[in-house]
């Protein structure tokens, strides 16, 4: 049997210093310890993979560890923190509300609360997806939620917070966990890189970055899928194939071809995309978002809004240099239209070439218009 461990476990953060993107709730949390200001109950709310459940496994074990740093983490080395590290500690118990939200399950759960803990000073339950309980189990928890035991902590982790009755979010101490930054998580796979040996181009890594959407979970996986495709090495052009995403350098010709007033180049252009596999729906997407970057890029003060590489940014910083804020403006509409109407079009293909062919048209358009 082999010992390989996929990366979203291998690298699950241990402290609250190893969280990714989150360093509020880390503070927040770190100063309740300090100040022993605890609640009983906690609402870990966010979407998936931002650290909800790690965060929930972090404070648990800080808080029963017998000789925190100074830092206020986990020692790592005290009976309480080998237990919790080898999965034999007696005092976190884990729930998934999906599959245990009957009333029974709750009950179960209240029966164990009422026991003291056997080592350390806390009993830590921690209940994931705790939506999915039925709202006679969440009735049935209302009590315990409210006046627990001294002993006994709960965490409440959901991605659906709306879905939670009112009675139960009044009970809690809610945190929201933000979607993590593009940067905070090109950078954190340029650590796994390192640490596993892999020559990775950081162009890669933030293409990586922008397709997880925010969850470091999500970006993980398709780092090991795209190791696993190429080995040692992750280059640009990988990621690109591995996550079927159209190359920047597309739109990049397509905006030239439209400055240069050539339809017959981005026509074949935009041929070759659909004989690559693209929609066209796809493309009309990425060409407005490009438009949007050129647009952002014409300023000194906006350029850190790009989330992309730095020589990306840098290329997106010259080609805005060569197109005015009204032309971009211009094609923005046009493309736009094109987004809102495409999916009544009866023939999309045409909808997408007369889209290319007007923005070849803006330039000769705008000085027309000149007096």
């Amino acid at each position: 049997m082999s010992d390989y461990i996929v990366s979203a476990r291998k690298y699950r953060p241990q402290t609250f210093d190893t969280l990714v993107g989150q360093s509020n709730i880390s503070t927040t949390l770190k100063n309740a310890i300090k100040n022993d200001q605890l609640a009983q109950a906690f609402l870990f709310c966010g979407s998936r993979g931002v650290g909800k459940t790690s965060t929930a496994r972090i404070l648990a074990k800080t808080i029963n560890c017998s000789n925190r740093t100074d830092k206020l983490e986990a020692c790592g080395e005290c009976d309480s923190c080998k237990s919790f590290d080898e999965g034999q500690s007696l005092n976190v118990y884990e729930l998934d509300a999906a599959s245990n939200n009957s009333v029974d399950d709750i009950r179960a759960l209240i029966d164990q609360v009422r026991v003291a803990p056997q080592l350390g000073d806390y009993k830590v339950y921690i209940i994931d997806e705790v939506h999915m309980l039925s709202t006679a189990a969440f009735n049935a928890f209302l009590k315990t939620l409210e006046e627990p035991p001294k002993h006994a902590i709960f965490i409440l982790a959901t991605t659906e917070k709306h879905k939670i009755i009112p009675t139960i979010l009044s009970r809690c101490q809610i945190f929201d966990f933000n979607r993590i930054q593009i940067s905070d998580i090109a950078d954190h796979l340029q650590k796994i890189s390192v640490n596993e040996g892999i020559d990775a181009e950081s162009e890669g890594l933030h293409l990586i970055a922008q397709k997880a959407d925010g969850a470091l979970r999500d970006a993980l996986s398709i780092f090991d899928q795209i190791v696993s495709f190429t080995g040692k090495t992750l280059t640009y052009q990988s990621v690109i194939e591995n996550l079927n995403v159209l190359d920047y350098d597309y739109y990049f010709r397509l905006v030239d071809y439209a400055l240069q007033e050539d339809i017959t180049n981005s026509l074949l252009l935009y041929h070759e995309i659909v004989n690559h596999g693209f929609d066209g729906h796809q493309f009309i997407v990425g060409l407005s978002e490009h438009y949007r970057n050129l647009l952002v890029g014409k300023n000194p003060k906006t350029l850190n809004l790009l989330e992309v590489g730095d020589s990306i940014k840098e290329k997106y910083k010259e080609q805005a240099g060569t197109i005015d804020a009204k032309h971009i403006m211009r094609a923005l509409g046009v493309i736009s239209n094109a987004d809102t109407t495409y999916k009544s079009a009866k023939n999309q293909r045409l909808l997408v070439e007369l889209t290319l062919m007007q923005l070849c048209s803006i330039k000769s358009e705008q000085e027309k218009k000149k007096p």
